[in-house]
């Protein structure tokens, strides 16, 4: 038995005692089956270690058994990871247990988590199992589980829609087995926050040991009550809330961590409940995440939206400027958005960009700064200001993307009312320099015509959108597309002060993330709670 987790024992009796509610993130793991949010090895670490520094209690790496890629960065991450705890999701069975402890044995504190269907409807259609068959499966998983370690965390998949009499009984089948975290999934996002309260009601005076274990929810987002329900259990008990950055996750997504921490923070008055969570890092953790996976944060999003903190109305603007609390009801620097949007420019030195640097959470190598930095420069020759989000487009673009199986040399574009469209290309495959010229019905076809030829890959087109990073005639135009190749997805995303460019960049990134993804096929791709 590891005994490395030096707060498992203790967790259930002191979370249960305290107003201190675990933060349990499941962005790499749920939130990455949201379609065409897949990461690899890289990006993968690059988002743990900012969860580090944003103080997450609970890092769920992935699902070891799902993949040879989802094995290899859950271990990468257990071994990197010193200040959060480092979960392995696994259903209830032997194998998958043994595999995730395999993934995440070498971690400072690991967590093995493992699940089973209770409610009837998977019983009969899923699992095709009796009750009695499954309380069985779950002795014996946490058991086995228990072997490991002592942190042991066991969910009811889909808690909300079972009975409720049998939800109790696999509960305490589990906690007698050993584990010490029980997980209340609302896997389908079915329920709503006064059934969720009686639930975890229900279960503290109907369970005998469940005041020995941590009670943690699970809330998916399908009516849009995911942090409601989350705020419902906290209140009746719960002391660790599984959720994600931006709401990631399937369907609809997940309870978003944001929300969740700053609902806690900014209405501890109805909520006197705290994390451990250093709220300035939100912010660039969310905007990580989102140029990792290339998903958008819609502007109106809670917390972190572009517009979460914008006043457009003249009576809105009047009271801002006069006191910001008749419109705010937190401070933009309390998540970590800047409340100066124009920081830096041409005449700013390598100090002040460094530590604009430090405080969006970005750590550079000196060879990278100078890069970033040199880059910088170019974008204030270009640009009559620069904005945050300039500089964290830039940082974004050379830094984050994954995969370097296609990088962009030039690219030349002729268009015009008279003139057909054209495009000629320098591409490195591979290392390999990779000319191609084309035509097309636009600027923008006629690139991404003359990238399809360099690199010899022929996808379709789903979708493309470009937005304005900051305002102004000189803002930056982000891209985002949508590929598809041999049935496989992947998203990319680029940027610069030309559309063109930014085009031709998003694709690139969509073919390095296709690449990477044709690369790292899911042999077994098993989901859960």
């Amino acid at each position: 038995m590891n005994n490395a987790t030096p707060n498992a024992t203790d967790s259930g009796s002191f979370f249960r005692m305290s107003n201190i509610v675990k933060i349990f993130d499941t962005t790499l793991r749920d939130g990455e089956q949201a379609p065409g949010c897949s990461m690899n090895v890289e990006e993968k670490l690059k988002v743990a270690l900012q969860l580090e520094r944003l103080g997450v209690n609970i890092i769920e790496a992935g699902f070891p058994i799902a993949s040879d890629g989802d094995f290899n960065s859950v271990k990468l991450i257990a071994k990197q990871i010193k200040d959060c705890e480092v979960a392995g999701l696994s259903r209830a069975n032997l194998k998958d247990i043994d595999r995730a402890w395999e993934a995440i044995k070498c971690a400072a504190n690991p967590r093995i988590h493992t699940f089973i269907a209770t409610s009837d409807i998977h019983l009969k259609h899923k699992l095709k199992k009796t009750k009695d068959e499954v309380l069985e499966i779950i002795g014996q998983s946490v058991r086995h589980s228990a072997k490991y370690t002592s942190n042991v965390e066991f969910s009811c998949e889909d808690a909300t829609r079972t009975d409720l009499d049998f939800l109790c009984k696999a509960i305490n089948v589990a906690i007698e087995s050993g584990a010490t975290t029980i997980n209340i999934p609302d896997t389908v996002g079915y329920t709503v926050p006064s059934e969720f309260r009686e639930i975890i009601k229900n279960l503290k005076s109907n369970i005998e040991l469940i005041d020995n274990v941590t009670i943690s929810v699970h809330c998916h987002n399908d009516l849009g009550l995911a942090v409601a329900n989350s705020l419902a259990a906290i209140s009746e008990g719960a002391r660790q809330v599984e959720c994600t950055i931006n709401g990631l996750g399937e369907r609809a997504g997940n309870a978003s961590l944001e929300e969740i921490v700053m609902s806690l923070k900014v209405r501890n008055d109805l909520n006197p409940y705290e994390t451990e969570i250093d709220s300035k890092q939100i912010y660039p953790t969310s905007k990580l995440v989102s140029s990792v996976t290339g998903v958008f944060v819609q502007p109106n999003k809670a917390i972190v939206g572009a517009n979460a903190f914008a006043h457009e109305a003249g009576i809105h603007q009047d009271g801002v400027l006069k006191q910001s609390l008749t419109y705010e009801i937190m401070d933009p620097s309390e998540v970590g958005i800047p409340s100066n949007h124009i920081v830096l420019g041409k005449h700013s030195g390598r100090h002040a960009f460094r530590d604009r640097l430090t405080e969006f959470g970005y750590e550079l190598s000196e060879d990278n700064f100078e890069i970033a930095f040199i880059k910088f420069k170019e974008l204030c020759d270009k640009k009559k200001y620069v904005f945050d989000e300039d500089i964290e487009a830039l940082i974004n673009e050379e830094f984050v993307r994954s995969g370097d199986f296609y990088k962009l040399e030039s690219l030349e574009c002729q268009s015009g009312t008279e003139k057909t469209p054209k495009a000629k290309i320098k591409i490195l495959v591979d290392g390999e320099e990779k000319q191609a010229q084309a035509s097309g019905d636009g600027p923008i076809d006629s690139v991404f015509k003359a990238i399809s030829e360099a690199v010899q890959i022929f996808p379709v087109l789903d979708s493309y959108s470009v937005s304005s990073i900051t305002g102004g005639m000189d803002a930056q135009g982000e891209v985002t597309v949508t590929i598809k190749d041999d049935d496989i997805s992947a998203r990319g995303k680029g940027s610069s002060t030309d559309v063109i460019i930014a085009s031709a960049r998003a694709l690139i990134n969509a073919l390095n993330n296709l690449r990477w993804r044709k690369n790292h096929p899911k042999v077994n791709n098993p989901k859960g709670v």
